[in-house]
């Protein structure tokens, strides 16, 4: 899973709005502004059942996370936490 989920930064960083727009997903700012340092990101690949292949990009690192549990879900409360 994704670290963003759980860091100060989540709504304002540059990488974690390059994983929303990879996912297609709506984003939480339109313009971030936080470049955060030594982000890595995974992604891994995985078979659909349709014979397609899916892609699934997670930061795994990141030398600016500040730990903030829970901010995600509380910034989209009405939502399931992307997986």
């Amino acid at each position: 899973m994704c670290i963003c989920v759980n860091c100060r930064w989540v709504d304002r960083c540059q990488a974690y709005h390059a994983v929303e727009r990879q996912h297609g997903v709506a984003h939480l700012t339109n313009k971030p502004d936080v470049s955060p340092q030594d982000p890595r990101i995974h992604i891994s690949l995985h078979d659909l059942s349709g014979g397609g292949v899916g892609v699934e990009w997670d930061v795994r690192a990141c030398a600016s996370f500040e730990a903030d549990d829970g901010r995600w879900q509380r910034l989209r409360p009405e939502q399931e936490l992307p997986r």
